[in-house]
């Protein structure tokens, strides 16, 4: 494993006990320029984890709350009249920074959450027809509620697609509960995270994940998925190219983390359903039937034949024609 990552991992994992897989998915997305949606209960330490990778990390970080009165200006600024120049002068929203924390963003109206889709997708914002470029990485961390909480509602697809995983932090479990109780009697873990990188190193590797190599019997592996889930009785939307395009980006990412240059077929096993599972909708016959989208997701990865699975069988083919 690269040993920045492993840098950064430990000190995450100082501050968030007992959630390892959690904190390498975060990493893993992070590090392929992708943005997370945390999607849990209040209370299991989405707001902390945030704070830690962008201590550790050493990365420039905003929080906004999402309220309904949270408008579009809050996010991406505004510009105000300045009498002594004659000129507008812009005033940056929460945007402009490294690593954004999006707190409960189904709380939000849908004008606002609008809002982030430019950010998120091109890395910058237009405000009164001027654009403006955001920091390097920018990433976003969005928490939000399941629905049905008071005060929330679904996302709509296009927002749920800019996101490159969603994944659940869950409850600790009971060991890792009674060490989060004692750890924090005297003190909170967080106020001594420490810088392990910089936003230079940060964005070195990025770069050395874009250079993995990913051969393409295996891109095209995660295309035949993506097409799989588009052909499947109970799903109505399949999964769009921008979804497979990220999970090429987190197979990558993987290898890297994994301390490798090349992608292997485990590592597109490994990610495919965090970066599908969100983006696909199911038809109502999957519903009547209480199938879920990771139940879906498992019949496709068990129809669609891996380049490890079609190299076997043609070996013994070879083998049978041979005899």
């Amino acid at each position: 494993m690269n040993t920045k990552v492993t840098e950064i991992l430990t000190e995450v994992k100082k501050v968030i006990l007992g959630k390892d897989e959690v904190i390498e998915k975060v990493l893993m997305a992070m590090l392929a320029k992708g943005h997370i949606l945390l999607d849990d209960v209040p209370g299991v330490g989405k707001t902390t984890l945030a704070l830690a990778f962008s201590r550790a990390m050493g990365l420039s970080y905003k929080r906004v709350q999402f309220t309904p009165d949270v408008v579009p200006s809050d996010i991406v600024g505004f510009t105000l009249y300045n009498k002594e120049t004659g000129a507008f002068d812009y005033k940056p929203g929460a945007v402009m920074c490294n690593l954004l924390l999006v707190d409960e963003i189904n709380r939000a109206s849908s004008k606002t959450q609008s809002a982030l889709l430019e950010v998120m997708e091109e890395g910058q914002t237009t405000v009164d027809g001027v654009t403006h470029p955001l920091p390097e990485p920018f990433l976003v961390i969005a928490t939000q509620n399941p629905v049905g909480s008071a005060g929330t509602q679904m996302l709509p697809q296009v927002q749920l697609d800019r996101f490159m995983i969603r994944t659940r932090m869950g409850y600790p479990a009971l060991p890792d509960q009674i060490n989060i109780l004692m750890d924090r009697q005297t003190e909170n873990p967080l106020d001594h995270a420490v810088q392990v990188a910089g936003r230079e190193e940060i964005l070195a590797m990025q770069q050395e994940v874009v250079q993995v190599e990913m051969k393409e019997v295996l891109v095209d592996y995660v295309a035949r998925l993506a097409e799989a889930t588009r052909n499947h009785p109970l799903v109505e939307l399949g999964m769009s190219p921008r979804g497979a395009l990220a999970c090429c980006r987190l197979s990558k990412a993987r290898a890297y983390v994994q301390g490798r240059d090349f992608v292997t077929t485990e590592d597109i096993l490994s990610v495919f359903k965090d970066v599908c599972a969100h983006r696909i909708i199911l038809s109502l016959k999957s519903r009547i039937s209480e199938t879920n989208a990771e139940n879906v997701l498992d019949e496709v990865l068990a129809q669609v034949k891996s380049p490890d699975a079609l190299a076997k069988k043609a070996d013994g083919k070879k083998g049978s024609d041979h005899v």
